[in-house]
This record gives structure tokens, sequence and C-alpha cells, in this order.
């Protein structure tokens, strides 16, 4: 740092400022940039017997300060020395940021405490951070991750099957370990219950064999292998509140109850409102909903729906223009489902439903566009139905007469009739386009508020994509039953995280950007435990300024590095 002096040309006036110089990397020029400025020389005069002279001497002592606060390091090296098969490579700091809502958490106290009565050699909790950190960071297999767990700076002093084992003791603990991320989620996120949103995915085994687990069943990513049915619960905010696994041949309506009946005894709810999409729309899911004296918001088919029904949508009458491209109308409208009383005989109960239809045209647009290509495959499957078979020619079968297939093989039958394109049936859907119905047990509520709730459903269907796509949660590596349950618990947990650091950061950024950002914190070893870095970017500086974790020097010594982890340990 050194005085500057700046006069203007115009006025003939001095500036004095303290400045520092740097190098500019992109430009390759030396620049400066004020440290302070001080004002004009004649001013300066008044106080100062030598303006100069003073500032000088300041701009010396804040060099001296400076230098002993944070002397130069030197590092020695031999040119000579050569690389090694035992060289450590490069290591990642980025994790420290999963460290602290791992630990906020209180992850590592569980199950600490809960290890202790195993009597096991192993950590489990370095091992569940191993399996977690991994699992956002780098998904793979188990002993893909065990063989990276040199990428991180914490002690990892377990063996491959330490980490098996592991997961034969968290698998019972599945339940516990949900409740308990519930409690600590809502004393740190002020977690509201009173909406919860509910889906059904399943996840695919590349596996011949089925059991009583792994089934075949509709797979949602048309595959033909076995599958595990998963049904999670989420709030509000996109954070998950908990899951459940059933077999892959379990319909997605059956879900429900059983799940939903598990969280309210484990977790201690009281009246909730169910949001889920038409899958859950069933007379048997709403009967159970309102005895549970809970509420539901479902979607509701059009084209699917009675005729009446179909009617009232199409009704111009009554709907009301919101915004340039939304229209909605609604109704209370009697519904009759039946029940079985206490001496188990059916009967039938009138209930009043709120019906809220609504049109967008950039819906009806959407609509038409997704059909293409299933269009295109039915013209396909007209002229070349040698190329189909009944799994092959999904989506499109529908828009075809005349198809028969083998029951057993699924192949295409020839007969006589020739098949044909079903215009009728491509006009009937076309009707629909851009009409949504939703209805709800909440007759109170707005059309607007009931629209809202049911918009948040995304959250929950993203959640299920990060977690194939992003955690990559399939192909599913593990075989036991035990296994299996510890490996979604991972990958609940991971979501869980990530969620919540996504939260942290004002949900500015997709987990994918958080993930890569992360990634790239690493750093190489240089000699004497000095560690060089090389990355940072507008998502470490958030992290740094949410969580406090600075990512931003260039240089760390190891014992630096460790205490950074350490702290992400005390919260």
């Amino acid at each position: 740092m050194f005085l500057k002096k700046s006069t203007n040309n115009k006025t003939g006036r001095t500036y004095l400022s303290i400045v520092r110089t740097y190098r500019d990397k992109v430009k390759g020029t030396t620049r400066t940039s004020t440290v302070k400025s001080l004002g004009y020389l004649d001013e300066l005069e008044k106080q100062f017997e030598n303006p100069i002279a003073h500032f000088t001497k300041v701009a010396e002592e804040m060099n001296l300060k400076e230098t002993s606060e944070n002397p130069p390091a030197v590092i020695s090296f031999d040119k000579t020395e050569r690389l090694s098969t035992a060289f450590p490579g490069t290591k990642n700091l980025g994790y420290a940021a999963l460290s602290a809502i791992y630990h906020e958490l209180g992850l590592h106290a569980f199950l600490s405490s809960r290890s202790r009565s195993w009597g096991t050699q192993f950590n489990a909790n370095s091992i569940m951070k191993l399996l977690v950190f991994s699992r956002i960071l780098s998904p793979a297999s188990k002993q893909k991750t065990f063989n990276g767990k040199e990428l991180y700076f914490d002690k990892m002093d377990f063996s491959l099957d330490d980490v098996y084992r592991c997961l034969t003791k968290i698998a019972p603990l599945s339940k516990k370990i949900q409740v308990h991320l519930h409690q600590k989620v809502s004393s740190l996120c002020d977690r509201n219950t009173d909406l919860v949103y509910y889906d059904v995915t399943n996840y695919y085994f590349e596996i011949d064999k089925q059991d009583e687990l792994r089934k075949k069943g509709i797979s949602k990513e048309r595959k033909a292998d076995p599958i595990v049915q998963m049904g999670l619960f989420m709030d509000n905010k996109g954070i998950p509140i908990s899951y459940s696994l059933f077999p892959g041949n379990t319909n997605d309506c059956e879900t429900l109850i059983p799940t939903m009946k598990e969280m309210k005894r484990e977790f201690g709810l009281d009246k909730v409102i169910v949001v889920a999409d038409k899958g859950m729309n069933t007379h048997k899911n709403i009967v159970f909903n309102l005895l549970q004296g809970d509420g539901y918001v479902y979607s509701q088919t059009v084209r699917g729906g009675h005729k009446e029904l179909k009617d009232f949508v199409l009704d111009e009458s009554g709907y009301r223009q919101v915004g340039e491209d939304f229209r909605i109308k609604s109704r209370v409208y009697p519904r009759e489902i039946t029940v079985r009383d206490i001496h188990g005989k059916l009967q039938k109960v009138r209930i009043d439903e709120k019906q809220v239809a609504f049109y967008s045209e950039r819906y009806a647009r959407k609509a038409k566009a997704d059909r293409q290509g299933a269009l295109a495959k039915a013209y396909d499957l007209i002229n070349n139905p040698s190329k189909y078979n009944q799994a092959t020619s999904y989506g499109a079968a529908k828009y075809v007469k005349n198809l028969v297939f083998d029951k057993g093989t699924g192949e295409i039958v020839t007969t006589k009739q020739i098949p044909v394109f079903d215009t009728k049936k491509l006009q009937e859907e076309e009707r629909f386009d851009g009409y949504y119905v939703i209805i709800t047990s909440e007759l109170d509520k707005s059309d607007e508020e009931v629209i809202e709730i049911y918009r948040g459903l995304w959250r929950i269907e993203e959640s299920f994509k990060v977690t194939k796509s992003d955690l990559k949660s399939r192909p599913v590596y593990v075989s036991r039953h035990d296994h299996i349950n510890a490996h979604f618990l991972i990958c609940f947990i991971s979501l869980m995280i990530a969620r919540l650091l996504a939260l942290r950061l004002g949900n500015q950024y997709s987990i994918s950007r958080i993930v890569e950002s992360l990634n790239k914190v690493t750093c190489v070893p240089l000699e004497e435990n000095w560690y060089a870095f090389h990355y940072v970017d507008e998502i470490t500086e958030t992290i740094k300024a949410n969580l406090g974790i600075d990512f931003g020097y260039k240089y760390l010594t190891l014992g630096e590095i460790k205490k950074i982890i350490a702290d992400t340990k005390k919260r």
C-alpha cells in the first residue's frame, strides 16, 4: 500500500488516498484499488503540518500491521521431485456446506447415540456422512463411493465390509430417523404441516427375477424391469417430510392410506390437507381423508369424467377472466360416495365438494404439442405394424382402431380389419385441451387459493426428478432388502440436505447448479501442508454470506481447512 496523489488538471487541486496495487489476471496489467480515501491536500493542510509525510507514514504502518498479522508463507520446492502413485491428488472442500446442514439436523448425535449399543467397531456417523455427501456430489455404487473416500478431509477409517454392515444397522432406524429429521426441520425452518403434498414414483432394478418387494408393475420410465414404489410426503417449502416403500405391483392410489396413517401417528400431526394428482382421487382415499378429519385438494380428470362434469367444464358461462390467459369458475357440487358403516355394510353418503375449473390457452397449446409425438407414432404404427408391440405402441395405440394384441406375447395380431386412424378419438381429446379441474374439501378457500395450493405439487415432482437425475438413485446396486431400505433412506436424507441448502441460499439456484459449484471447490496439496484452491463463483459467495463458510482463500494450510470443517460440526 502507498500514498497516491491525484492532481485535477482543471482545478489544480491534489487529492490524497491510500491505495493497493494488484495484478489484473485478465488484462495482464498492474492496477490499483483504493483502501482509504483521505481528501484534498489543501483541506488536509488545515489539520496536518505536512499531510504527505504524515499519510506516507500511515501507509507504511498499515503495511507493517498487515504483514505482521498475515505474514507471507515461504514454501520450498524440490524441482527434481517426481509424482508417484501414492500422490494424494485433489480433495474436495465444497462438502463443508453439506456438512453444515448435516450437523444442523443433528444426524451425528442421533447416529452416535444409537450406535453405542451395536457393539461394532466402525463409526456409523462417518460412514453415513460418506454415503450422504457422495450421493449428492458424486453418486455411485457403494463400492465406488468407498473407493473415493479419500476425496474428503474427514477421517474415514473403515472398510467396505463396514459400509455394508452399517447399511444393515441403519435400515431398521429409517422411520425413527425420519421423525428425528422432521422435528429438527420443524424447529429450524418453522415447518407448517397443515398442508402436505403427496406423490408416488418408482425405481427400477436391473434384475431378472422378482421377489416380494421388487415386482413388475407400471414403470414411470416404461421399463420392463422389476420396480419398487415410493410414496413421498413434502411440505409447502419443498422439504421432504417422510417416505414409504411398497412392492412394485402396488397401485399408486393404494399407497396413500397406509402412508398417511403412519405419518400422522409417528409424527404427531393434527389435521392436514393432502394435495395430490388425479391418481389419488378415489372414493376410498376421499373417505379416509374425511373420516380422519383431514382435507384434500386433488386434480380431476376431465376427459374421463362423467357427462355432467364435462358439460360444466365446456359451458363457457360462469367463467371469469384472470389475467390475459386464464379463465376460472367454480361450484359446490354434491358427490355421492360409498362407505361401510360400523356393521360393515355398504351405504351411500353425500358430501359437498368444491370443483374449480380453469382454462389456459397456453396449456391448450402445450397439450397439442405434447400429443404430436404420439400422433406421429400412431401413423407409423398404421403403416408399419410389425415394428411395434403392446409395450412399444404405448401412447399411440389409443389413436388407432382395429388393433388387436396377442394376450401372451403382446405382439400385434393380423386380422381382416386394417388398422386405421381414429379421428373421432383425436377430436374428442382436443375438445378438452387447456381445461383442468381441481376438487377439494375446503369449501371456504377461494378459487385462486385452491389453484395456488395445487400448483405447489410441482415441487414434489421436481424432487423425484432430482432424486433420479442428480442423486442417481437408480438403478439400485444393492440386492438385500435391508440394504435397499438403507439406500433409499440415504437418498431421502441427501434430498433433504440438498433442499435445505437451496432454501438457505434463498432458492436462487437449482440443486444441479449448487452441486456443480461444490464439486469445483477442490484443492491440490503443495509442500509443508499447504493446499491451493482455484474456484469461486456466485454460489460460493452466497454460501459465505448465508452459512459463514468462506471458500474464497487461494491458499490454506491443512490446519485451517480442518478448522473450517470442524466449525461446520458445531451447529
